[in-house]
């Protein structure tokens, strides 16, 4: 796949607008009713980058991350700066912020991942871009040691254990964790006149599935 494990500088994402977007497809019925559907599993973030921008310096590292990633061509790493940890934002990270699993005695892989719950609703979002040394598990409430007691894939989210945990124990995880991105456009313009009365460019920004 076309990516590279490198992440936009988080002091230009810093003050970026953007969220989860769905899809849904919806049939009104001849009664008034509706039937609703969607395709897909996940949501679907997009950004728009531009708003970060502060200074020509700052418009001069967009254009040279731009021209790297030869535009569309080339997926990165983004921190979404209101969603980019297991715990809630203002919380410090701990190996039993979620639970990626449940011991079944042969499992010893597991896929990161976060839980969303409103009332009695759950959505489960894998995480497969997490952030370098900030992956911690647990074991049966038993913090383990990275290297140790397992190993974390960070270009896909996957944690190994040595041996797999007894049947009924949970694994769980706490993590930093960055969106896998690519720009939305294959054309960023810019104004040195126009950004000093300050208006600044739009750089569209859309998650990749990997």
């Amino acid at each position: 796949m076309n990516f590279h494990e490198i992440r936009f500088p988080p002091t230009l994402s810093f003050g970026s607008v953007g969220g989860p977007e769905r899809r849904t497809e919806i049939v009104t019925l001849a009664n008034g009713f509706e039937e609703r559907n969607t395709p897909w599993e996940h949501a679907r973030r997009r950004y728009d980058a531009g708003v970060g921008m502060r200074s020509l310096d700052d418009i001069d590292a967009l254009v040279a991350f731009f021209e790297a990633r030869r535009g569309q061509l080339f997926g990165f790493r983004w921190k979404d700066w209101s969603d980019y940890k297991s715990c809630r934002p203002n919380a410090d990270i701990s190996f039993d912020d979620q639970i990626i699993g449940i011991g079944d005695g042969e499992t010893n892989t597991f896929q990161l991942t976060k839980d969303y719950s409103s009332g009695d609703v759950t959505y489960t979002r894998p995480i497969t871009k997490p952030v370098f040394s900030t992956v911690r598990i647990g074991v049966a409430n038993d913090e383990q040691r990275e290297s140790i007691h397992f190993t974390v894939d960070l270009e896909t989210g996957v944690v190994t254990l040595p041996d797999a945990p007894e049947e009924g124990a949970e694994v769980t995880a706490g993590f930093e964790f960055d969106v896998p991105v690519r720009f939305d456009t294959d054309t960023i313009q810019t104004s040195v006149a126009s950004f000093r009365a300050g208006d600044v460019p739009r750089v569209p920004i859309v998650e990749v599935r990997v």
